[in-house]
């Protein structure tokens, strides 16, 4: 198979953003008629790789050829011209008109001067039976599920754009088992007609039942590309996490000195919660003066279960409690009412607001949760933010300067302050530590442990986990948005990492 003559190669692709080199050197390429898993953890440089192929971004370095031939990918448009196309998670169609209407869209056949519709349809609807699928195709595509619009998506990108090359970006995060099957089924019939497949996706499973090859990425680096046969699932998690599984280093917990000895106080229990579509039904006991950790790959339910206890999503299984009373308003201001705190994942989209000072930053919450009429006064909100920027050690030279202006490690602080300015029983922590430096990492972690020691109950999410071992008295591992495994006391990595796999 190595003589092969590629269907797409990406040669010493480097790309680098304000202060972040994305992509390194790295190689991939798509061969005819096979599917190409592209896999990594947050930051890996999958999308920018994706990016770059269709042209949103263009490369600093390294060369494209596509059928042996160089090409320079100009924009979206131009890669589907090319016959390069993707069908994202999120289906980008018009769920108002026909399947027909959306398959020919900007292509419609024409007489006398207006659309001639039977053509289109007779069109449309040998189109989507190429994918063995028999639809009306005049019906509008919002009557029907997104697995069969993600295959319309296909189908316009199969018949419009001529597409040699299909990137499925994470096809299947909305689609059931019944509806991933299908998916799968039009991919092999896509790939014995000789479609060049590049499929993006967090579930191992998945990569295992279609996949022919796999490239893992790391902090935008190549790690290397296998075949999917001769690759066991532990070593790829293994790989993915930048872990080796034979020289397996020792790693110190410092936990809460004299935390076995003190007697449990229960603060949340969740019991068979769960999600359709969202998170499987999970139970779960969250007690003061303890960390919680969830291990678990992108994708495997780690922040859909933080955000069912915050109340951001509403779960249509199962109950949750707190000090013993069942929970029956699920909402983010209620969860704050009663003492629950969520330091989201994406600090700069859903954490800061960076044209607000520190000040006014450190204040949301709390105001929040007192309510718009009853102001907390300037004087006040001084003293919250200097007791903290005194606590955490949030580099500034006043509680006046923009949350923009300083370094993402005394970002996450100004965060964590604002959820410890409300007093909470409960803290969420869902990566706190990305992207910061090694030094604020270990400061956080460090704020995490005496936390619990005050009594306060963490649940503690990373994708690094090295630190979950480190801070967490008991982890929780997460794969395919099911509760796989708990462990309490000592756990090796090892372990842990066969559970992601799915090995034990």
């Amino acid at each position: 198979m190595a003589d092969i003559q590629p269907l797409l190669s990406m040669k010493g692709i480097t790309k680098s953003f304000p202060g972040v080199l994305a992509l390194e050197d790295v190689d991939f390429t798509l061969r005819k008629g096979e599917v190409h898993a592209l896999v990594g953890e947050n930051g890996a440089g999958k999308s920018t790789l994706i990016k770059v192929l269709t042209g949103v971004e263009q490369p600093d370095q390294g060369s494209i050829e596509l059928n042996g031939k160089p090409i320079l990918v100009r924009s979206p448009q131009h890669s589907q011209e090319l016959g390069i196309s993707t069908v994202y998670q999120e289906v980008n169609l018009c769920t108002n008109i026909s399947i027909a209407e959306n398959i020919m869209l900007g292509h419609e056949p024409h007489r006398f001067g207006s659309i001639h519709y039977k053509k289109m349809n007779d069109l449309a609807y040998q189109a989507i039976q190429r994918l063995g699928i028999d639809l009306d195709v005049t019906q509008p595509l919002g009557n029907f599920s997104v697995a069969i619009q993600q295959m319309v998506a296909i189908t316009r990108a199969l018949e419009i754009a001529a597409a040699e090359v299909l990137i499925l970006d994470e096809p299947t995060s909305s689609l059931d088992i019944h509806e991933t099957n299908l998916l799968f089924d039009v991919m092999r019939k896509l790939k014995s007609e000789g479609i060049g497949i590049i499929f993006i996706t967090h579930f191992l499973d998945q990569i295992y039942q279609v996949a022919d090859r796999i490239t893992v990425l790391r902090n935008g680096k190549l790690v290397g590309t296998f075949e999917t046969a001769s690759l066991p699932r532990v070593e790829l998690v293994a790989k993915m996490l930048g872990r080796s599984l034979t020289d397996l280093d020792a790693m110190s917990k410092i936990k809460s000195t004299g935390e076995q000895a003190r007697e449990k106080k229960s603060l949340v229990e969740a019991r068979n919660l769960g999600r359709a579509g969202f998170l499987e039904p999970v139970d779960l006991d969250l007690n003061a003066n303890e960390v919680v950790g969830i291990a678990g790959l992108l994708g495997s339910g780690r922040t859909e279960m933080a955000d069912l206890i915050f109340g951001i999503e509403t779960p249509d299984t199962g109950m949750l409690a707190f000090h013993g009373e069942k929970v029956n308003d699920f909402s983010p201001a209620e969860s704050l009412k009663r003492g629950i705190a969520l330091c989201p994942e994406d600090r700069k989209a859903e954490g800061v607001v960076g044209d607000l000072t520190i000040r006014e930053n450190i204040i949301l919450a709390l105001q929040a949760r007192y309510g718009w009429f009853k102001f907390i006064s300037s004087q006040k909100q001084y003293e919250i933010a200097e007791k903290f920027i005194k606590l955490l050690g949030i580099v500034t030279p006043s509680p006046d300067q923009l949350v923009k202006n300083l370094s993402g490690g005394n970002q996450q602080k100004v965060i964590l302050a604002r959820w410890l300015a409300t007093s909470p029983q409960v803290l969420i922590l869902d990566e706190p530590t990305r992207g910061i430096d090694v030094g604020a990492k270990a400061e956080i972690q460090k704020l995490v442990l005496d936390l619990a020691k005050e009594g306060i109950s963490i649940l503690f999410i990373s994708s690094e986990l090295e630190e979950v071992l480190r801070v967490s008295n008991r982890i929780v591992v997460l794969r395919d948005r099911k509760k796989a495994a708990e462990y309490s006391g000592d756990v090796d990595d090892q372990t842990i990492i066969r559970t992601m796999a799915g090995n034990l």
